[in-house]
């Protein structure tokens, strides 16, 4: 056995020259050695302890990443180890690069050793303490380097061992325990490692509610919330970003701090576990996401005060599906738990940040004599002002302010707050809600946030109207133009131009979709299918509209993006597959699921409600509007495409915006342009894409650049930037003899000779 083992270090040892060596004599060195290895493992299996405690030091020594089963076996079968053989194969398995070969033996000796005396294992964990990096370095699974872990952090001699790993927020959780640590407060710590779960079970909860109360228990919890944000571990990780927010080990307990924050209620909880979940979740912070840290901090978030709003940032903010479902989950617990649905947790839950009933807040300042106002004053503007004694106001906070830093916190809280509800209230056009016009009134109307949203919008409670016109008399709903005459339709596009009401998103010229008699008896939509469209838009688009697209890779690769609607009862789906250019894809059928407890039933078109319907063939209709065959480039080619409905609605805008312009004289509406004569020729701006064609000929005209008009023109609604660039290229063209940019009247000078007219 011993010459066999002696063979196989001669073997190693030229094998670590294998650099030089030529390419048959390598190959021959490695076939012998496999030989010699075959026989030492046949040996181990039958050589006793000595021998196999011998033999694995020596094997320890050799190549750092090999013989790993042999290892294994090897400390399997030694028996009884001395400390020194332990500290010695300890101090071997630091220099090695472990794999899946090493869990097995570092485990079993880490348990041998944790058997031994403590007095006897003090040796032996010097050599152990250096291990725990090495593992977070090394390319195992998470489980696996949990486990070797956990196992070596038994070999610790302290009668007060904590399960924490070696990195900064494990070193601050022990910084503040200090040293010896408190018995009663490493049971606590020790009881957090084992919760079990996302959600950790009645008795865990109740044996942890019973250690919170010990002394300096909430204390401990409160430091280990604010040692979270300091969290970052330089160790790496094999074929990883180079950090990580904390080791493997630390992760479980790192969960129980979560739960033990919310179950003992301790004051800002929610803001540093929502930070957590957010680099966990690979937020912008620079570091390896951690998916099961995050999901189980969701969780306990949901038990916090202020986790609604918590919550709801954070679907905002996170991309990863799989994280997105369990922040679902979590609000769908904590509605569950108040007896309501989801959405109206998180209608009732919006903050109002301290703001009065008109959406202002006022600061006091006597060193400087001013009044600091916070006014959220419509659905997109949070303004601050400041007025001195004497009267005078300005815009922006003065210098020297000793509020400066709270009011600049509440400013930046309010704008996501209002983004927010921006977002959902638009999501509302696809479901069929109503409020009692006392409880529409306390969570729109008059809220301090929401309000700046709803006071923009139309209405309904047997008859349209605004918020600011009259009191509801029943059941309130929100308006869509899907519901409404084309009549009604005119009349309330005319009340928003007249009363200049820029509301929040579309409404009033919000597109419409209905069923086509083709598709009132199909199972899916193909009226936007066979496109050709960019890749990269499509994807980008589908997730600014809130759907969970499939990045493509290969030719000819099927994908498809979704996005639940209706409030989670409803899902659509549309497909769409790579084309031979990898820039573009191919679109396919839309298709629409109802929910039917956990499952998805696919549904025929004729069973989807009109709002679900209109609002999702409204996203896809958005997705396929291609701008290869749009803007100046390709003005030409626009002409023979359909005009999308987008462009029929911003027609309609046109109509009635136009007229209060200084170019309204200029200026003439076709089916498909908006026609501009200038001095030096006649333009028509595409409705679609805004791009731009000169008479005659339809020469194409390229512009860079043009400036929107601004707070020149009144514009209906704020998404549409076409409309805006439709707009600033008709002021620009107007007036084309003032024009100075030297490309661009270089092209109407040229073509203009060309044509005859110069």
């Amino acid at each position: 056995m011993l010459e066999w083992l002696h063979k196989l270090e001669t073997l190693d040892r030229a094998m670590d020259d294998l650099h030089i060596t030529a390419h048959d004599e390598r190959e021959r060195i490695r076939a012998k050695a496999h030989t010699v290895l075959e026989v030492v493992h046949r040996h181990l299996a039958k050589a006793d302890r000595a021998t196999c405690r011998e033999a694995a030091v020596r094997l320890a020594r050799l190549r750092a990443d090999a013989y790993g089963r042999e290892l294994s076996l090897a400390v399997h079968r030694g028996g009884a180890w001395t400390p020194a053989e332990m500290t010695e194969l300890f101090a071997a398995a630091r220099k090695r690069r472990l794999d899946h070969g090493d869990v097995g033996w570092i485990s079993h000796l880490a348990g041998e050793s944790a058997a031994l005396p403590a007095e006897a294992r003090h040796e032996p964990w010097k050599a152990v303490e250096p291990l725990f990096d090495a593992i977070e370095e090394c390319p195992l699974s998470p489980d696996e380097r949990k486990g070797m872990q956990r196992a070596l952090a038994r070999v610790n001699p302290s009668p007060l061992a904590l399960p924490l790993g070696r990195d900064g927020w494990g070193a601050a959780v022990r910084d503040h325990l200090g040293e010896p640590p408190a018995p009663h407060l490493v049971a606590l710590v020790e009881h957090l490692g084992v919760a079990g779960g996302p959600r950790p079970a009645k008795a865990w909860r109740a044996r942890c509610l019973e250690l919170l109360a010990g002394e300096g228990a909430g204390e401990l919890v409160a430091a280990g919330l604010r040692a979270f944000d300091g969290a970052r571990y330089e160790g790496g990780r094999h074929g990883g970003p180079a950090r990580l927010l904390m080791t493997d080990v630390n992760t479980d307990v790192a969960r129980g701090f979560a739960w033990a924050a919310a179950l003992a209620r301790v004051g800002g909880a929610a803001p540093a576990l929502t930070r957590l979940v957010l680099a966990a979740g690979g937020h912008g912070s620079g570091t390896e996401p951690d998916l099961k840290l995050a999901s189980g901090v969701v969780h306990a978030l949901a038990e916090c005060e202020g986790a609604v709003d918590a919550l709801r940032r954070l679907q905002q903010d996170v991309r990863s599906r799989s994280l997105l479902k369990q922040i679902a989950a979590a609000l769908a617990t904590a509605a569950a738990r108040h007896g309501v649905t989801a959405a109206q947790l998180v209608e009732r839950g919006v903050p109002g940040h301290g703001l009065s009933a008109d959406g202002s807040r006022d600061w006091a300042d006597g060193a400087w004599t001013v009044t600091v106002t916070v006014t959220v004053e419509d659905a997109r503007t949070v303004r601050v002002t400041a007025r001195d004694a004497g009267g005078r106001t300005r815009r922006g906070l003065p210098s020297g302010l000793a509020a400066a830093g709270e009011i600049k916190a509440l400013v930046k809280e309010v704008r996501h707050t209002l983004s927010a509800e921006r977002d959902r209230l638009e999501a509302l056009f696809g479901v069929e809600r109503s409020w009692p016009p006392g409880e529409w009134a306390r969570l729109y109307r008059d809220h301090p946030v929401t309000g700046a949203v709803a006071r923009a919008l139309i209405w309904h409670d047997g008859a349209p109207f605004l918020p600011g016109d009259r009191e509801p008399g029943g059941g309130v709903t929100l308006w869509h133009p899907a519901r409404a005459p084309m009549e009604e339709i005119r009349a309330w596009r005319e009340t928003v131009a007249e009363r200049r009401l820029r509301q929040p998103f579309k409404q009033a010229y919000r597109e419409v979709y209905a069923l086509t008699p083709a598709e009132e008896h199909a199972a899916c939509s193909g009226r936007f299918a066979a496109r050709r469209v960019g890749h990269d838009r499509l994807y980008a688009l589908a997730k600014q509209r809130g759907w969970q697209p499939a990045w493509l890779r290969h030719h000819g690769e099927p994908g498809e993006a979704w996005k639940e609607l209706a409030e989670g009862a409803w899902r659509v789906r549309f497909g769409y597959e790579l084309t031979g250019d990898a820039a573009y894809a191919t679109t396919g059928q839309v298709r629409f699921d109802r929910r039917d407890g956990r499952q998805w039933r696919e549904t025929p078109l004729a069973g989807v409600p009109p709002l679900v319907f209109s609002e999702a063939m409204r996203d896809v209709d958005l997705f396929v509007a291609d701008p290869a065959r749009d803007g100046d480039r390709h003005a030409r080619s626009a002409e023979a495409y359909e005009l999308p409905a987008s462009a029929r609605v911003r027609r309609d805008a046109l109509e009635r915006i136009l007229p209060g312009t200084a170019i309204a004289g200029r200026c003439t509406l076709t089916d498909r342009h908006l026609v501009v004569r200038g001095d030096l020729r006649t333009y028509k701006i595409h409705l679609g894409g805004a791009g731009v064609l000169m008479e005659p000929g339809d020469v194409p005209l390229s512009i860079a650049g043009a400036r929107k008009p601004g707070g020149r023109i009144f514009l209906p609604f704020e998404e549409d930037g076409t409309l805006a660039l439709i707009l600033a290229k008709a002021f620009l063209l107007a007036a084309d003899t003032g024009i100075t940019d030297e490309s661009l009247m270089r092209q109407i000078s040229w073509e203009r000779s060309q044509s005859g007219l110069g």
